[in-house]
């Protein structure tokens, strides 16, 4: 029986997928719920499973875009299980010499372009081409066509790149790729982002000091208490952030045409970096977990999407996100929106610094941050007075997240 495998729908929202990677060759045979490839969709990058055993025929190549339910590959079941792979290995070896074939008719094709020099058409870019050429800014003479009579082609066109300048030795080597679906969406949000929210940003300042206090008080207990779990920054952050939510509710809404959507609720999501590019998963209804559960649900979901195994459902929704620049040593930055989102709070690296404190001069740690938002939504008060409660909470982290009681609070 010849099972004709379909594409299935990551999620509601996606209606094609990129076929990333084939973990398979075409002839090979297949166990049942074998990955045979990755595929990415404009919200994460998946594996799909072979739903029989069998010898695999693919019907698409890598790159390609494919719409949900489309046929990928064909599996015959009732294919035996081959002793080895080298007979199939052998085949395009064997047809090798008939490959130079072709190279013998190579002379025939220089004479044709011979009189590209002197045509009227050499070097005169089609419309399509010009455009292009346009908006990268290079000269249609620094081209060379490959069209009739020498005339750039759009495919010339797209391929261009635009001068270096004049090479005075050493490598001098590009390499073009193709973005990943993933990669592509993040942009084009970004960019719509940019062009259609009214987005500024301030900035404030914290002392860590007290939450430093804090964590080297407990981090060992916590983490003997915990299972290995570890008091890292991002728990006393999301707290404050849900804090801060719930005395700026506009913050924690989002416009849809003309009317405003306000959340009685906090899901979180928290920008991470993984090995296919920037994912956003989010923390749940974060104002009801302990400073454990924040910690544990953010060291799951990151433990997913660094192996590769973070899902669309993992990262649909989100009413507001907390991005931490800071691990990769950023001091200061403007975060950008997370459509559809109005709020996004922008963490930094941790720095000593001279402070002022009752007339006298300390030395503190000190971290910036920034929180961007859509001022179609959010006036200057709500941004402001959103901004200071997150600093006051995370400057006097006892009282303000913890109720008054560390331990307790932690579960220690």
């Amino acid at each position: 029986m010849i099972l004709e495998m379909k594409v299935p729908s990551p999620g509601e929202s996606i209606k094609e997928v990129e076929i990333a990677t084939w973990l398979v060759k075409d002839g090979d045979y297949v166990e049942k719920d074998q990955a045979i490839a990755e595929v990415d969709s404009d919200k994460a990058t998946l594996e799909l499973p072979a739903e029989m055993s069998g010898v695999i025929t693919l019907k698409a190549e890598e790159g390609d875009t494919v719409a949900v339910g489309a046929v990928v590959c064909l599996i015959d079941t009732d294919a035996a299980k081959p002793a080895g792979s080298a007979p199939a290995a052998e085949a395009p070896k064997a047809e090798a010499p008939k490959a130079e074939a072709p190279k013998a008719e190579a002379p025939k094709a220089e004479p044709v372009q011979a009189p590209a020099a002197t045509s009227y058409a050499a070097g005169t870019p089609s419309p399509a081409a010009r455009k292009i050429l346009d908006e990268k800014n290079i000269a249609p003479a620094t081209v060379s066509g490959t069209g009739k009579g020498g005339r750039i082609t759009k495919d010339d066109a797209v391929n261009a790149v635009p001068s270096m300048g004049t090479p005075t030795g050493g490598s001098r080597g590009t390499e073009r790729t193709k973005l990943s679906m993933l990669r592509r969406k993040v942009a084009e949000r970004l960019v719509s982002a940019k062009n259609e929210t009214a987005m500024l940003t301030t900035f404030n300042e914290v002392n860590m000091t007290p939450i430093n206090q804090i964590r080297n008080e407990y981090k060992d207990a916590f983490k003997a208490k915990h299972g290995g779990l570890g008091l890292g920054f991002m728990s006393f952050f999301t707290k404050a952030v849900t804090r801060a939510l719930q005395l700026y509710p506009d913050v924690n809404s989002m416009m849809d045409g003309d009317y405003k959507i306000a959340y009685d609720f906090a899901d979180i999501s928290i920008a991470v970096s993984g090995p296919k590019g920037l994912m956003v998963p989010v923390v749940r209804n974060a104002e009801l977990l302990t400073f454990r559960g924040i910690e544990a649900e953010i060291k799951r979901l990151a433990l997913r999407a660094r192996d590769g195994q973070i899902t669309v459902d993992d990262m649909t929704g989100g009413t507001f996100t907390i991005t931490n620049g800071g691990v990769f040593g950023s001091m200061l930055s403007t975060p950008i929106i997370n459509p559809p989102q109005s709020g996004i709070l922008g963490m930094h690296n941790i720095i000593e610094r001279p402070i002022a404190v009752n007339g006298k001069v300390e030395i503190h740690p000190m971290m910036y941050v920034a929180l961007s938002y859509d001022h179609r939504i959010i006036d200057g008060r709500e941004s402001v007075g959103f901004l200071v409660a997150v600093k006051e909470a995370l400057e006097n982290p006892v009282e303000l997240l913890m109720n008054g009681d560390a331990k307790r609070a932690l579960e220690l």
